[in-house]
């Protein structure tokens, strides 16, 4: 059984700015190499959403509801819910996710 991927507004924006910056400033057609790296990444959540790791930011905190899983250095964390994986977060790996998630989960 699949499981269906819906992506959060604030990860669509996530990848938004993750493609226009890596347009900016990487070598031309690396944003598509990061655009197939995701779509294996959302493939495999599809195929197995329960593989992912619970981010040990959230570990520290006590939530275990959050997964994530990593094209490097890019983590996506998501939440599995009925049938459906809902992305809530692409990162960058070396940003502080710490800040990042409170503002994303913990205020939503």
């Amino acid at each position: 059984m699949s499981f269906q991927i819906f992506l959060t507004d604030d990860a669509i924006r996530d990848l938004e700015n993750l493609s226009d910056y890596i347009e900016l400033h990487d070598l031309p057609g690396k944003a598509d190499y990061v655009l197939d790296q995701r779509e294996k990444a959302f493939s495999s959540l599809s195929e197995n959403p329960k593989r992912g790791a619970c981010p040990k930011e959230l570990l520290s905190i006590g939530l275990r509801e959050y997964r994530e899983i990593f094209f490097k250095p890019y983590r996506i964390i998501y939440r599995v819910m009925s049938e459906n994986v809902y992305v809530m977060v692409i990162a960058d790996g070396r940003r502080d996710i710490q800040a990042l998630l409170q503002r994303r989960l913990l205020q939503a």
